[in-house]
């Protein structure tokens, strides 16, 4: 008996009577994402902050964003004012580190290069869309009255009915698959009176940790307007970035501008479209096309792929289950699959400046071949070939042949000053993981062929990393682990057990490569696999790192996703891993761990055949573990979504109800569940 995907999806739709600070919606194609309101557009930006790290002012959920979205400031800093040496293994190497985040007057030298090159390139708020009231006026929250509004998943559009003091609104908002353009139909007696208006703003980029908008600077950047019949361009350019936005309107509609980055829209008509095109090609759609186009994609995509549904168990947790499954589909489909690997806040809102970290490039992504569609990822995964000479030039500063990829970057590929990230290691095996789950999920021969220079490089790199000591192949010193608790001993770091076990079996898979490729095996990749020190064991459990002080119970429980993450190696004792698992869970600081710890305890507790523990993980009723109605997985105030939680729930799922090869059905899942799945593939 086949799922009835639409009556799955259709269960989940989400639906929202009133402001819900912490989760709007939003509509998008992985290249460009739009985030709304109540009002079905940009309205109430400051309802919906995003509270910044650093001290400096809100920003807000509703963005407008696209992978191709990027500005800096002006400036000359250079990676080399950043570097310092540390002593290794292999003698001195050059390392891109950080003595401290500082800015104001009076900053050294070196902590102004930190603080720009951190912070640029920085993702930008390409421009907001909202309501205004007569003359431009704004509305304000006290206004409405009545809402109702829904995001229907198996059509990608967003409808929103309410009142603006007592008058009748409606609002559709869809995004076209395949164009970065936005459509949005008004509807409402105000429109033709000139009580209902549209207002399109541009602000400058942000250096900001959590905002991408600056609205303080209206003379360092320009937004000239050009009307056309029918419609307008805003022709923007900030510093060296540019890029247009062209309007297409009906209802008659007329633009004047009202600030130097602001322009109203009114109308004539009760009823009106507007289709907005961020970096538009020839010629733009109509209103309808767009609609249609986004009803034909996403019913496509629910219809095809992966599906799991889970109402038949007699678990009373099971539709919460299932409803974060439907959403986490969603919603790494419209801010994790565009052409360069996403932020941890995706394409809704900036964190880290909206640059993303390699070592979450798993958790957004690998999911997608294992729910059947591998063309998700690998609009990501080639981005590796265009920052690989980048990769390979650093990896030649510290010794090393191949490529050694970095962790906190923009769409350039370049380093930032950090005292973690240029430490870490375990993103090191991603690109082969990543790859050999393409290649797995019919990719074949083509993706070896595709990806067959990023793996080599990845492996010729880890090979040289590992040296042998009287243990074994070690890893570090310098180095900070995945649970990142130890950045302060990275100079004395070594030998982490979660990196140890992926060092190995990354390395096995890459010479499997070579020989899918016709290569010779690498001795030496064969040499460090089979090789590697043993991880410490103390007390019977596994120890984060071989090195004081051993294990810390905060952050990630990164020992615990050797055996999980990874799969078996022969470095991992099954019985000794299960009393790590039942250490953590009786002893860690839930309130210090991360959205994409649950789903990995549970893929480890799958791999020890404890199902009823992978479910009691994957669902553990902690802060870091919440799903909004929409959907996102909210951490704190200034992470307020964090999409690594989502990509990795399905990733977990697909472990917990596929397996792996020639594994068990349903590993994952207790007796009391009843699981039905179609189109998943196995784990390795």
């Amino acid at each position: 008996m086949t799922i009835d995907r639409r009556a799955l999806v259709g269960r989940h739709a989400v639906e929202v009577t009133r402001i819900v600070p912490e989760s709007p919606l939003s509509v998008g194609n992985g290249e460009l994402c739009y985030t709304v309101d109540v009002t079905g557009l940009q309205s109430f930006p400051s309802s919906y902050p995003v509270e910044d790290r650093t001290g400096g002012g809100p920003g807000t959920l509703l963005a407008t964003m696209a992978s191709w979205g990027w500005h800096s400031v002006p400036g000359s800093y250079e990676l080399a004012e950043t570097t310092r040496g540390y002593d290794t293994p292999r003698g001195p190497v050059p390392y891109v580190d950080m003595a401290g985040e500082l800015s104001g007057a009076g900053e050294s030298p070196a902590s102004a290069a930190e603080s720009w090159l951190r912070a640029n390139p920085h993702r930008l708020d390409l421009g907001r869309v909202g309501l205004a009231g007569p003359g431009g006026r704004p509305w304000t929250p006290d206004d409405l009255g009545d809402v109702r509004q829904r995001l229907d998943l198996w059509t990608g559009t967003i409808t929103s009915r309410y009142r603006l003091r007592g008058v009748p609104v409606l609002v559709t908002t869809a995004c076209h698959p395949e164009r970065d353009v936005l459509a949005v139909r008004v509807e409402s007696p105000l429109l033709a009176d000139g009580g209902l208006a549209v207002r399109v703003a541009f602000p400058y980029g942000s250096q900001a940790w959590g905002n991408a908008a600056d609205w303080t600077r209206p003379q360092a950047h320009t937004s000239a307007l050009r009307r056309a019949a029918g419609g307008f361009t805003v022709e923007r350019v900030l510093d060296a970035t540019a890029y247009d936005v062209a309007v297409a309107m009906t209802g008659g509609g007329e633009v004047t501008q009202a600030g130097p980055h602001e322009f109203l829209v009114t109308f004539r008509e009760p009823a009106a479209d507007l289709v907005i095109a961020f970096r538009p090609g020839a010629g733009l759609p109509a209103y309808r096309e767009v609609v249609e186009a986004s009803a034909r994609h996403w019913a496509r995509f629910w219809s095809t792929g992966g599906a799991v549904e889970l109402s038949a168990s007699r678990d009373d947790r099971a539709p919460e289950l299932e409803r974060r499954v439907v959403l986490s589909q969603y919603l790494t489909a419209i801010h994790c699959a565009g052409s360069s690997p996403p932020a941890e806040t995706g394409l809704m809102a900036n964190s880290w400046r909206g640059r993303f970290h390699l070592e979450m490039h798993w958790w957004h992504a690998a999911h997608f071949p294992l729910w059947g569609r591998p063309e998700l990822l690998e609009r990501s995964l080639g981005w590796y070939e265009s920052v690989r000479q980048r990769a390979r030039g650093t990896a030649r500063a510290q010794g090393c042949p191949g490529a050694r990829w970095p962790k906190q970057v923009g769409p350039d590929g370049r380093e930032s000053p950090s005292p973690i990230g240029p430490f870490l290691v375990w993103q090191q095996p991603h690109p082969i993981f990543l790859a050999e789950l393409v290649r797995r999920a019919g990719g074949g021969r083509g993706a070896v062929e595709r990806y067959a220079d990023v793996v080599l490089d990845t492996a010729a790199f880890m090979a040289a990393f590992a040296v042998k000591g009287p243990a074994g192949h070690g890893l570090g010193p310098p180095l900070v682990p995945a649970q990142e608790s130890y950045a302060d001993v990275r100079a004395s770091a070594v030998n982490p057990t979660f990196e140890l076990a992926y060092w190995c079996w990354a390395l096995a898979v890459a010479q499997d490569w070579r020989r899918l490729l016709g290569l010779a095996p690498d001795p030496l990749w064969d040499e460090v696999s089979a090789g590697m020190a043993r991880p410490r064991i103390r007390d019977g459990v596994y120890a984060a790192m071989d090195a004081p002080p051993y294990t810390v119970p905060d952050d990630h429980p990164s020992m615990l996703y050797a055996l999980g993450v990874v799969p078996p190696t022969h470095l991992i004792d099954r019985e000794t891993m299960r009393a790590t698992l039942r250490s953590v869970l009786a002893t860690w600081r839930w309130e210090t761990t991360w959205g994409w710890d649950y789903p990995a305890i549970a893929m480890t507790a799958t791999r020890l055949g404890e199902p009823a523990t992978a479910v009691d993980a994957l669902l553990m009723p902690v802060a870091k573990n919440t799903y909004l109605s929409n959907g996102h997985n909210r951490q704190t105030d200034t992470l307020p979504i964090y999409l690594p939680g989502n990509g990795g729930l399905l990733s977990a799922v697909a472990l917990m109800a596929r397996g792996w090869d020639d594994g068990p059905p349903a590993p994952g899942f207790p007796d009391t569940w009843t699981v039905r799945q179609e189109g998943l593939l196995p784990m390795p």
